[in-house]
């Protein structure tokens, strides 16, 4: 039922690996997505907070990555909740884990982050899976 209009948004940054293999499974599935490049768009400030209450700033924080890696040990230190880790992802958007894919259907939004397809609207309805 394509009636719904599910409208999904991919976040992240075009050459990351795991932005690609997520954009090619959407595409796979008949669904398209809205696609925001943190490098050249930003790290939309009006999305922010609510990312971080439907997934935190630990999951949100890639901390595993090489930007993470790269920071030095006091800006990795001051790291400490929703508003230092705010702040990090706007100066440093490569820091945030992805993709980030947002949408919102009947059940209401949906956040996820990384590639987790078994957690996105399922085929061309849009119908949520999860």
């Amino acid at each position: 039922m394509r009636g719904m209009n599910t409208v999904i948004t991919v976040y992240g940054i075009p050459n990351c690996d795991t932005v690609k293999k997520s954009r090619t499974w959407f595409a796979e599935q008949g669904l398209e997505v809205q696609f925001h490049d943190f490098k050249k768009q930003g790290v939309p400030a009006d999305q922010l907070p609510v990312w971080l209450k439907a997934v935190g700033w630990q999951k949100l924080v890639n901390r595993q990555g090489t930007t993470w890696r790269k920071l030095d040990a006091a800006t990795q230190a001051a790291v400490l909740d929703d508003a230092s880790a705010s702040a990090l992802v706007q100066q440093q958007p490569s820091v945030i884990k992805r993709p980030v894919v947002q949408w919102q259907d009947a059940k209401g939004l949906h956040v996820t982050i990384g590639f987790v397809p078994d957690q996105w609207p399922a085929g061309p309805d849009g119908a949520s899976k999860g």
